[in-house]
């Protein structure tokens, strides 16, 4: 995943099929490349880095999605009480 690709694309507000378009890219394909699932070429890491007025090497700095968001421990059920008896 490309977390720096995608905060640019969105403070400049495109639209990322109105960007892959202008690319001359597949909507699909741009967004497995968005993704982390396909590798830009150099070509469109440059196109992009140009676009955005950055370097490539920042703009396309990966991140494990498994190390974005670390899964916490689910806290331990509370073991259950039987129910008070009614005093008479």
């Amino acid at each position: 995943m490309y977390p720096n690709l995608k905060l640019q694309i969105w403070r400049s507000g495109l639209r990322q099929n109105r960007l892959a378009k202008a690319l001359n890219i597949n909507e699909t394909a741009f967004s497995r490349i968005m993704n982390g699932f396909r590798e830009p070429s150099p070509e469109l890491q440059v196109a992009l880095a140009k676009l955005f007025n950055c370097e490539p090497e920042w703009l396309f700095e990966r991140q494990d999605p498994v190390q974005a968001a670390p899964l916490r421990q689910a806290p331990e059920p509370e073991p259950e009480t039987a129910p008070a008896a009614a005093n008479d």
